[in-house]
């Protein structure tokens, strides 16, 4: 139902007198991005499962300083500004390791206690 009553507004406008090219595509564009957004809804971010908030915390900051290394008007600022990324970038990286070696660590402790326990369906 949605979907036709915007296809139908869509086709009111391409039978609109007076109307030019790009006021049509202007019009069938908005008809198609919203009807898509009301019935499909915003696709969420996917990350891996295994990366903790506190290192996607991190990685937002990264992308931060990064955003700031691209806006700097010095050169001295922009140095200043690379060294801050550098240290950050480090953090983001080790912190990443970390958890992925967690992860790691857990699902194997998980399958040795399933061994252990003949459920090897776990």
């Amino acid at each position: 139902m949605v979907l036709r009553n915007k296809f139908q507004a869509v086709h009111d406008l391409l039978n609109g007198v007076g109307t030019t090219m790009e006021s049509n595509w202007k019009g069938i564009k908005e008809a198609i991005n919203s009807t898509c957004h009301e019935v499909l809804g915003h696709k969420k971010p996917h990350h891996k499962e295994w990366i903790t908030v506190d290192t996607l915390d991190k990685i937002q900051e990264r992308r931060n300083k990064e955003a700031a290394i691209n806006t700097t008007q010095t050169r001295a600022e922009k140095a200043k500004a690379q060294a801050e990324y550098t240290e950050v970038n480090k953090l983001v990286k080790r912190s990443i390791r970390i958890d992925k070696r967690k992860y790691v660590e857990d699902l194997a402790t998980k399958a040795e206690r399933a061994a252990r326990e003949r459920n090897m369906r776990q």
